[in-house]
């Protein structure tokens, strides 16, 4: 066994050793996900969070040009073999790979896909991996935004009224009934194909975009739905993660609030504070309990000022990628509480970091120039925001080189795009 210790290089200082919380270096760790997403934060999270706590930490990643493949912190990388992703070719490929750690592992999913797959496949895993006693079917209902939205209706939890589309005279009266703009969301976005141009998440602003994307229905990515768009002013965005045990209590979790975010206003959290709400918390662990679920959660609520209400937009059946925000005193995070309890060890009560922020560089300059309210927030602004943050997604003293590597492949984006551009723009006139 093995305390957590302190990171003695760099800023800031990501755990203390006051209380050591104690994982078993014995079970090791398989961080995966099925989408390609090199930039993915929440990876590198999981296997610094581990790595730092003693554990053995192995990861599926898309090669060595993942910023996550370049961390100290990670004892190996797997990738994917080649060709189709099936359920069946997944399960031979992870029995390949729990081979090779030789040891049972703690399996975590960082992606919807990859959560519905463990716990749809659990008694094929199970020799191999330990896994929560995941309803196997509850985590593709919450992460199928159709499904969630019926869910929420059958138990009265506030969610923004949904209508499916499957036609352009479904969209024309969805337009009516809703008014613009609206959201239109796929209902299974983790089967969106890569270069279809389709978004998981849409502001619709015209019925001429809303017809233009009935059209697009019929694709993998599951129905399409418009929602009602409730609007979100400063401070209106939340989020609440949490990790439950074997009788669906919360063992450790707590609400965000969603201070910056990419895109603008409907994206994923550049820059989340952890702050004490109720009304977010109540409704969370309420919603968890009612459905008897298992393991790690990140839960995204709108507060909806004419009707007093925080509604459910999202339900993701696995670890969120900002998880480190909820981090208290002692290094405690939702994947060390993971490791305890499926190793057999209870974790200790959580000591909320009121105030604590989590910071993603890569994502964060965008949304902070586009919010400039007053004209209030200037390059040193922004500056000073990042000095003063508690923790970053992919800057760390002790682990400096996916920072880097994060960095050329940001830059490398960069310019792909500009030639793009470059290359969509008419001829100037000779």
């Amino acid at each position: 066994m093995s305390a957590i210790e302190p990171v003695e290089s760099g800023l800031p200082r990501v755990d203390r050793p006051d209380h050591p919380i104690r994982l078993d270096p014995a079970a090791p760790a398989l961080v995966i996900r099925l989408d390609d997403n090199v930039l993915h934060h929440g990876t590198l999270a999981a296997v610094r969070s581990l790595g730092r706590a003693g554990v053995e930490v192995h990861a599926v990643l898309e090669g060595r040009h993942a910023p996550a493949s370049r961390s100290r912190h990670l004892a190996r990388t797997h990738v994917w073999p080649a060709g189709p992703r099936t359920p069946e070719a997944l399960t031979r490929a992870l029995e390949a790979i729990a081979g090779t750690i030789g040891r049972r592992a703690v399996l975590i999913p960082m992606d919807d896909a990859g959560a519905v797959f463990a716990a749809e496949h659990a008694a094929a895993l199970a020799p191999f991996f330990l896994l929560p006693g995941q309803t196997p079917e509850l985590p593709r209902r919450l992460a199928d935004k159709a499904a969630l939205a019926a869910l929420c209706a059958g138990l009265g939890v506030a969610h923004p009224e949904t209508h499916v589309v499957a036609t352009a005279d479904d969209a024309a009266s969805a337009v009516r009934r809703l008014g613009l703009p609206l959201m239109a969301k796929w209902a299974r976005p983790w089967l969106l194909p890569p270069g279809s141009g389709l978004r998981s998440t849409t502001r619709v602003r015209t019925a001429q975009e809303a017809a233009r994307l009935a059209a697009r229905t019929g694709g993998p990515g599951g129905e399409l739905l418009f929602q009602r768009f409730v609007p979100g002013t400063a401070g209106s965005d939340w989020f609440f993660h949490g990790y439950f045990g074997a009788d669906s209590s919360c063992l450790f979790g707590g609400a965000g609030r969603k201070e910056r975010a990419y895109p603008p206003r409907a994206g994923l959290t550049t820059l989340g504070r952890w702050l004490p709400n109720p009304r977010v918390e109540t409704a969370a662990r309420a919603l968890a309990s009612g459905l008897g679920y298992r393991g790690v959660l990140d839960l995204d609520f709108r507060y909806d000022a004419a009707a007093d209400a925080y509604h459910l937009l999202d339900f993701n059946p696995r670890l969120g990628a900002q998880f480190r925000l909820f981090t208290d005193e002692r290094g405690l995070d939702l994947v060390r509480v993971l490791h305890l309890d499926l190793t057999g060890t209870p974790p200790p009560p959580g000591r909320p970091a009121h105030g604590r922020t989590y910071l993603v560089e890569n994502y964060d300059a965008v949304p902070a120039f586009h919010d400039r309210r007053a004209r209030e927030l200037t390059c040193a602004a922004w500056l000073r925001s990042l000095r003063g943050a508690d923790e970053f997604a992919w800057f760390a003293g002790d682990d400096p080189f996916p920072f880097l590597t994060m960095a050329r492949q940001t830059m490398k984006r960069g310019f792909k795009r500009l030639a793009r551009r470059r290359r969509s723009l008419p001829a100037a006139p000779r």
